[in-house]
């Protein structure tokens, strides 16, 4: 069963003579492959949800169904934080730029993008309190009212870890998409 989530979009990979290689604009799409350790982390947590679908079985059979259902329903949880695992990242359209986390996803509209940039500071190494010097893609928005956002892309998160190639086409991919839809923006390298 192919997960379209897991994957990025064909259109932009290896397509280097194209700047904006994408078929239906209006599609909501991630323009970069997961990285191994959200891959290995999602892929753990489905083993660990199988294991538990399988003691929810067994106690199906042995013990009364309201706590097979109790285990039934982690399993379950279990799964869904795996797939929202899955679809972390920054997605774009022709409607925005979407930033999916694990609990909420926010979206804005290409009207309210200054600028996409990259720039370099202290990023969080894999989303922990630990930070490193790297670079970070960050959004500046044109009302400026909503205080620190945080980078969309790090060269230190799950996605781009040991992967600096892989994060400079995403980043040039988002910054592209940000000049071409985006009015009055410009992609700057900082």
């Amino acid at each position: 069963m192919p997960l379209p989530f897991l994957t990025a979009d064909r259109a932009f990979e290896g397509a280097d003579d194209v700047p904006l290689p994408h078929d239906d604009r209006d599609r909501w799409r991630r323009p970069y492959r997961p990285g191994p350790w959200r891959v290995g982390v999602g892929a753990l947590a489905l083993l660990l949800a199988s294991f538990v679908l399988f003691a929810a079985v067994i106690i199906a059979a042995t013990a009364p169904p309201a706590s097979a259902a109790a285990v039934f329903g982690i399993a379950l949880i279990v799964i869904v934080a795996a797939l929202r695992l899955l679809r972390m990242g920054v997605w774009v359209s022709a409607r925005g730029l979407r930033r999916v986390g694990l609990l909420s996803t926010r979206t804005a509209p290409w009207e309210q993008v200054a600028s996409v940039r990259t720039v370099q500071q202290p990023v969080r190494w894999l989303g922990l309190p630990r930070t490193v010097q790297g670079q970070a893609l960050v959004l500046v928005r044109r009302d400026r009212s909503t205080g620190e956002v945080p980078p969309l892309l790090t060269t230190h998160n799950a996605d781009f870890l040991a992967r600096p190639a892989a994060f400079d086409r995403a980043a040039d991919t988002i910054e592209a998409w940000a000049a071409e839809h985006s009015p009055g923006a410009a992609p700057v390298r900082g």
